[in-house]
């Protein structure tokens, strides 16, 4: 009965998370982290940190994988499938929806400045969770080479934001291979 409750709790969870989210992934975050850490104290925030850079570093969206991962730690299989359902169903049904009139929709000239306005809160909203984020993150002289190398190679080039998580995933290892045979602990890798 117990896990029945949880699995129904996670489902609805991650369904208001799924329908009060406009703007992808990292849009999602400060909703998440509300009802996933500090409502409901299924994980903290370094999971959530840990959760980011599993996210980015497998394939599909961020929701999902995040959904997929913390349904999975807190009720296993099920936990898992529920939780990815729920963030899910949301954007299926409004896009079911939308496909029905796509044409007369589109049209709409309210329709257009309702998206710019959504685009603009988005914008917040990413802006807040790498904010939060940024107050777990480790700071040292190397990660912020590393955040301003990438930052103004993603702004001012076509180069493929992939290869650059890439490249900072190598670098970090190295950096840190480096930082434990420093310490002569080389013998521990």
């Amino acid at each position: 009965m117990q896990s029945n409750k949880k699995l129904w709790e996670l489902f609805l969870s991650f369904l208001k998370i799924g329908a009060f989210t406009f703007g992808g992934g990292y849009a999602m975050m400060p909703i998440m982290h509300r009802e996933v850490v500090e409502k409901k104290q299924w994980a903290t925030d370094d999971d959530i940190l840990k959760l980011l850079v599993i996210s980015e570093s497998t394939p599909g969206v961020l929701a999902v994988n995040s959904a997929t991962f913390i349904g999975y730690k807190i009720a296993g299989f099920w936990g898992s499938l529920l939780a990815t359902l729920g963030v899910v169903l949301p954007s299926f049904i409004v896009i079911s929806i939308i496909s029905l009139f796509i044409i007369q929709f589109k049209e709409l000239e309210w329709v257009g400045y309702a998206f710019m306005g959504i685009r603009a809160g988005v914008a917040m909203l990413i802006l807040n969770a790498v904010f939060k984020l940024s107050k777990k993150v480790k700071k040292t002289l190397f990660s912020y080479i590393i955040f301003t190398a990438a930052f103004l190679v993603a702004l001012f080039t076509e180069f493929s934001v992939i290869l650059l998580l890439l490249i900072g995933a190598v670098l970090g290892i190295i950096y840190g291979y480096i930082n434990i045979k420093k310490m002569g602990d080389v013998t521990n890798v």
